[in-house]
């Protein structure tokens, strides 16, 4: 006999039956939202066919050119969420300020920040790309929403999630219940519960970070990457191997499948940017899911989710993964916080680095 599926509509009203009061907002709103997610899916899947690819021409609030496939799909997520009647407002990578839902329709409880499509600059190389959103309760809901109503850590989070446009679409969310892995299902139009409480190993033996930034990384840093190369002849007694995507979403959905670590760290190139991603609609929704699959999400300085937003478009360091590599990493920030040095020094690293043949 076939095993019953899951929809997620079926998924999040059984949710809400286990929470007496709740009203169906909240899952009127995350199914409105999945229904975004299948229209974007189906522009990228169509890719140069309906003429979506390439730059739109235009920069977006981080001096970031856009493509024309971010343009697109933020409006998709504006277009399916703003008349539901559950959001005060919204927030956007390709918005400079906050969105209000009209006055002239209901607002709602809930606020919604997202990065429509992750990872656009691969899109024209046809490779995975996504996107991420998080679900904030409005501290004042009558009032005109505001950036202030926006500005909180991601602790607050009512629920986070992706989607992955990969060689099957797929919604990974949570709400603060474990993480839940849903599969598009386009006979039947709908997402299928596929991967139930996802779980990242505490140890790996894989690391993501962009290698062309080594001349610009921290000591902590360089001193973790070192010992990563040195394999089973260094410190660690074992060999790692090194990814690199350039793709948020899908460098943490193969942590989420296989674990590993995955740094985007604080460096010397830009010194007066402390990170590059940005903290409330990249970093904390993907903290969350990480952090409620058993893995952890730093700074290398402090968890990701106790940070108190500053602004907007905040960026911030991110270092993700397994829960006893990031926790190293921490401790080799401390380390150099208190002067302690390794005695793994930087004379490997010169010989032994990414790009020197010893």
């Amino acid at each position: 006999m076939r095993a019953e599926r899951k929809t997620l509509t079926r998924y999040t009203i059984e949710s809400e039956h286990r929470h007496p009061g709740s009203t169906g907002d909240f899952s009127g709103l995350l199914n409105a939202v999945a229904t975004a997610v299948k229209i974007i899916s189906n522009q990228v899947s169509r890719g140069a066919l309906a003429g979506t690819l390439g730059s739109a021409g235009v920069e977006n609030v981080q001096g970031e050119v856009q493509k024309k496939l971010d343009l697109i799909s933020n409006e998709v997520m504006i277009g399916e969420t703003e008349w539901t009647g559950h959001l005060a407002a919204m927030a956007s990578e390709e918005m400079e300020d906050v969105y209000p839902v009209p006055a002239a329709g209901r607002r709602g409880k809930y606020l919604l920040v997202f990065d429509p499509l992750d990872g656009s600059s691969n899109i024209d190389a046809n490779i995975s790309v996504g996107t991420i959103f998080s679900i904030l309760r409005s501290p004042d809901p009558g009032a005109e929403p505001r950036v202030e109503h926006f500005l909180q850590p991601g602790a607050a989070q009512v629920c986070a999630g992706f989607a992955l446009y990969g060689p099957s679409t797929m919604l990974i969310l949570t709400t603060g219940d474990g993480v839940d892995g849903f599969t598009l299902d386009r006979d039947i139009g709908a997402f299928v519960l596929t991967h139930p409480q996802l779980r990242i190993p505490e140890d790996c033996g894989e690391f993501a970070i962009n290698a062309s930034n080594e001349r610009f990384w921290e000591p902590p840093v360089r001193r973790y990457i070192q010992e990563c190369l040195a394999g089973s002849t260094g410190p660690r007694g074992r060999d790692f191997n090194m990814r690199w995507i350039a793709s948020l979403v899908a460098e943490t959905y193969r942590i989420l499948t296989r674990g590993g670590v995955f740094l985007y760290p604080r460096d010397s190139k830009e010194p007066a940017k402390p990170g590059r991603l940005r903290l409330l609609y990249e970093c904390n929704p993907i903290s969350f899911i990480v952090e409620q699959a058993g893995g952890g999400a730093s700074t290398g300085r402090e968890r990701v989710m106790e940070i108190q937003p500053a602004s907007l478009h905040q960026r911030v360091p991110l270092i993700l993964g397994s829960r006893n590599e990031v926790e190293r990493i921490e401790r080799y920030h401390r380390d150099q916080a208190s002067g302690q040095g390794s005695a793994f020094d930087d004379s490997l690293f010169n010989s032994r680095s990414l790009f020197r043949i010893p």
